[in-house]
């Protein structure tokens, strides 16, 4: 008997593409989304699937249930502002009670663990497209300046602080000051607002928080991302090789090369002698 993938559906084209993957190697899918933010067109990709309301946390897990669900993944993006008016059931409730901090992570880790309590096994979206994970390299035509490089180190280091209060996955910085650190509003509003601060030249940084939960979250770029920079000016994308989720990843370095972006992906960046990129 096939075996039968849950998919947690946020927002983007991410889920359709896992329900594909899973379907194409002989698993059955059973979908759930919300109406605030899933594609309308996800529910076809599923055998079968339901609409439910942000915080049905027991109608999920039910119908999942009913359905054999044996593997669970969480593919896509919700809106955050949103999500502040969920009314949660009291399966919902009593699991947001229970937390010290509502940053992301600390509640998909603790949504993880009720649904590992109900037998489930939660995977990686990533696992069904692996591909999508971006190579370490400078992935553009043009590398980072020796200023912009500078910005990166610094950038990466505070993610990297902030990261451990579990706030954001991305800071935006020009000439060694801090324009913007996404919040709720979340990447794309974080560039346009460091763009109406800060003018031409920003860096993007953007990676995972430190010890985040990789099966549940991950950051991601994309079209939109290179397109949501040249808006607000914005002249350096930096990534984590491996643990950023590249979409389109082809067509977005080709529209990032003909506005003359930058764009690279290390898993560590370091200072050195030369002010030079390197890969470490």
């Amino acid at each position: 008997m096939a075996q039968t993938l849950g998919i947690i559906a946020g927002g983007g084209f991410f889920p359709i593409t896992v329900a594909q993957s899973a379907r194409a190697v002989g698993m059955r899918v059973v979908g759930v989304g919300f109406t605030s933010d899933t594609d309308p067109s996800f529910p076809k990709h599923c055998d079968t699937f339901c609409w439910l309301k942000l915080g049905q946390l027991s109608k999920l897990i039910a119908f999942f249930h009913k359905h054999g669900a044996e593997q669970v993944a969480m593919a896509g993006p919700i809106n955050k502002p949103r999500a502040l008016d969920i009314r949660p059931d009291w399966r919902a409730a009593k699991l947001l009670f229970s937390l010290s901090t509502k940053g992301d992570d600390a509640i998909l880790r603790a949504l993880l663990r009720e649904l590992e309590r109900e037998g489930f096994v939660v995977v990686s979206a990533q696992s069904f497209v692996p591909d999508l994970a971006a190579p370490a390299g400078i992935l553009t035509h043009r590398a980072p300046s020796t200023q912009e490089y500078a910005d990166i180190v610094l950038g990466w280091k505070i993610t990297q602080a902030l990261g451990s209060f579990d706030v954001g996955q991305c800071v935006i910085l020009r000439e060694g000051i801090v324009l913007a650190i996404e919040a709720l509003e979340g990447t794309d509003a974080a560039i346009a607002r460091a763009g109406s601060l800060g003018g031409s030249g920003a860096v993007v940084v953007k990676r995972p928080k430190p010890g985040q939960e990789h099966r549940v979250d991950l950051p991601a770029v994309g079209l939109q991302t290179i397109e949501r920079m040249r808006h607000a000016g914005a002249t350096c994308l930096a990534i984590e090789a491996g643990h950023c989720l590249f979409f389109d990843r082809s067509k977005a370095t080709d529209l990032a090369n003909s506005y003359g972006i930058a764009v690279v992906s290390q898993n560590e960046f370091v200072l050195t002698e030369e002010n030079s990129v390197s890969s470490v």
